[in-house]
């Protein structure tokens, strides 16, 4: 009979992929004629590692001692990662005495394990060194093109796509040769949301892929459900509603191998033309079929989305104290305050929840602005509060409360609340706010204090707010502005040459002050030629400039000093009465009331009466003087009319 290690020998020599089964049945024969066969031991290891039976791999290191463990760090490793301990196949893996460098087995697994970990740009990195450096086996150049694709996807979607370069950020058409580089490239333009662009490269993703000659029909079929499911919520975001349910109905979604695919896919399934459905009956099949188990993980940046909308269900089923609950229970959990897009929005979800989903803005305020008391540093409670009363067109309230909630965060003596306090969010808030009440001077105040700010500590977290700030600052007439915004941008144009925002930005603040300074950017920048080419310049110079006539005239005297110039007053239009005749006199009683014209005429007997007793054409009365008794005094009377010598006249006879 031949020695086990014999036969283990002989079968390597002549094994292939599909002979996994045979290799551990003879290893484990060579193990039991001998315990301390070290290449049998690790035959065993990689030959389970092979059938992806990765806990019985570390199950098997572990009975081989130390001296096993020693020889099998890179397989240990790998049996980690593939198990979800992410943290400890790490710091197993740093334990080799092989560098990182020289082993390029390592760096690849390395890279793997920061990107499952989400340390996207450590990921990123490693990719780099390894398609920069030589050594690769045939085939690996387009593996790593695809785990680049994927990684700066991740970085996109978690806000790091500022550390990118934009030749980097952007797909090209070498990507549209392999179905693997299309899919990552249209989800690297998912997470900037160019949809339109994601939509062209998954069609062509599903394109290649049916038309693959090395899949199987069965790889196939296993390859595009995650392809389809990607591009019905593409085009469920581009607003075409009716083919992004037609496609996902097209897809099997219990025959998706991978669980967080399925999970991801049922989802959609729920969202896409999910209006009209009853919510309680959609809470318990997402609740079903979004629930993983074992090693099985969700990036945070899904798992973030599959919480909102469980909790946008809750609030359609009216399970407001539930929500209120859950979600104040992770906001005292994390770093207060924070800046954390997936505890903002958890902040928003608990405001809804406390004002019952009020659709009325006013009474949504009234509930949940005295919340504001009791979590001051809740950052998406009071975004809430400010869109609010935005809505109410009432933008003073908001800003007072945004300026006493940033007050706070810059008295704090914590390093990292000045972090928050400059948040390109916040900032884009306070300027859009300040903006609405047309406060250009307090607009550049906040983006010079922001610009100093990031500039001291990491410009790159907030590359594109140094730009925005950069650009308002070179409009202001103030001299420290335009200092602070050639700062801004000689620090971004030292960071990427090829950034065109920083360098022109650049060369505008010192091209007046320091020409030599800029002289070496101005190859970058497109001539003025190229700018200018196919303008008619005679044609706009025959047009003349076009202005807009000023309606109130301008004085030219100069004002006082101190004096606060005035304005124009505005003259009334002459108004004619409706039967005005040119070149007739005008009435010179015009001005007089209508009872003092000598045209008028009283009605009435009482009128007539009263038109007597006027003085112009009327009688005049005489008066006497009578002496009272006793020498009291004298009144003035008048005299009775129709007496003759004091006798009256005496009726005549009928």
């Amino acid at each position: 009979m031949a020695h086990p290690a014999a036969t283990l020998t002989s079968l390597l020599r002549a094994s292939t992929i599909q002979d996994h089964d045979e290799i551990l049945k003879a290893a484990n024969a060579a193990i039991k004629a001998s315990k301390t066969d070290i290449d049998a031991q690790r035959t065993r290891v990689v030959a389970l590692l092979k059938l992806d039976r990765f806990h019985d791999a570390l199950r098997a290191i572990a009975e081989g001692g130390d001296v096993l463990e020693k020889e099998c760090i890179f397989e240990k490793s790998y049996a980690l990662y593939k198990s979800g301990e992410l943290q400890d196949a790490h710091g197993t893996l740093k334990k080799s005495s092989t560098p990182f460098q020289s082993s390029r087995a390592f760096r690849h697994l390395a890279a793997q394990i920061a990107y499952r970990a989400e340390k996207f740009q450590d990921a990123a990195d490693a990719y780099r060194h390894l398609s920069q450096g030589s050594g690769g086996l045939p085939g690996e150049e387009n593996d790593l093109k695809i785990n680049t694709l994927a990684t700066r996807a991740q970085m996109e979607w978690n806000g790091l796509g500022n550390i990118l370069d934009e030749q980097e950020r952007q797909p090209s058409r070498d990507h549209l040769e392999a179905f693997e580089t299309a899919y990552n490239a249209a989800c690297t333009c998912i997470a900037r949301a160019d949809f339109s662009r994601a939509s062209v490269f998954l069609k062509r993703a599903r394109d290649l892929c049916e038309a693959s000659e090395d899949l199987s029909a069965e790889e196939k079929k296993t390859e595009l459900l995650p392809i389809m499911v990607q591009h019905a919520y593409v085009l469920a975001k581009l607003g075409k509603e009716t083919e992004a349910v037609a496609l996902h109905r097209s897809i099997t979604i219990s025959e998706i191998l991978e669980a967080p695919t399925r999970a991801v896919a049922q989802n959609n399934d729920v969202a896409i033309g999910g209006a009209g459905r009853n919510p309680y009956l959609t809470q318990r099949i997402v609740q079903s079929a979004t629930a993983l188990s074992g090693s099985d993980k969700l990036f945070e940046c899904q798992a973030s989305t599959l919480r909102r909308n469980r909790y946008a269900l809750d609030l359609q089923a009216h399970k407001f104290e539930g929500v209120e609950s859950s979600t104040s229970k992770l906001i005292k959990e994390s770093p207060s305050p924070t800046a954390s897009v997936e505890i903002a929005g958890l902040g928003v979800i608990s405001a809804a929840a406390h004002a019952r989903m009020q659709t009325d803005s006013s009474k949504a305020l009234k509930e949940i602005v005295p919340l504001l008391e009791k979590q001051p540093t809740d950052i998406g409670l009071l975004l809430t509060i400010i869109q609010l009363y935005v809505q109410t067109k009432n933008p003073g309230p908001a800003l007072s409360l945004l300026d006493a909630f940033l007050r706070r965060l810059e008295t704090a003596s914590a390093p990292d609340y000045e972090d928050v306090r400059y948040a390109p969010g916040l900032v884009a808030v306070v300027v859009s706010l300040y903006r609405l009440q047309g406060r250009q001077n307090s607009i550049r105040a906040e983006l010079a204090k922001a610009s100093r700010h990031w500039r001291a500590t990491s410009e790159e977290s907030a590359a594109s707010l140094l730009r925005e700030a950069g650009v308002e600052l070179l409009r202001s007439s103030n001299v420290e502005d335009i200092a602070t915004a050639g700062d801004t941008f000689s620090d971004l144009a030292a960071k990427s040459d090829k950034d065109a925002v920083a360098v022109a930005g650049f060369v505008a603040s010192f091209a007046n002050n320091d020409y030599a300074k800029v002289e070496p950017y101005l190859e970058s920048l497109t001539p003025i030629g190229r700018l200018t080419a196919g303008t008619n310049i005679q044609g706009l110079v025959d047009a003349g400039v076009a202005s807009i006539p000023s309606s109130a005239p301008v004085s030219k005297k100069r004002p006082a000093d101190g004096e606060a110039e005035k304005p124009a007053k505005r003259r009334h239009k002459i108004r004619l009465p409706k039967d005005y005749e040119e070149g007739k006199k005008p009435d010179p009683e015009r001005w007089l009331p209508l009872r003092d014209r000598s045209t008028y005429r009283p009605k009435g007997k009482k009128g007539k009466k009263r038109a007597q007793e006027m003085t112009q054409g009327g009688v005049v009365r005489e008066e006497e003087t009578l002496e009272l008794v006793g020498g009291a005094g004298a009144v003035k009377v008048e005299k009775a009319s129709g007496v003759q010598g004091g006798k009256k006249k005496k009726k005549g006879k009928k």
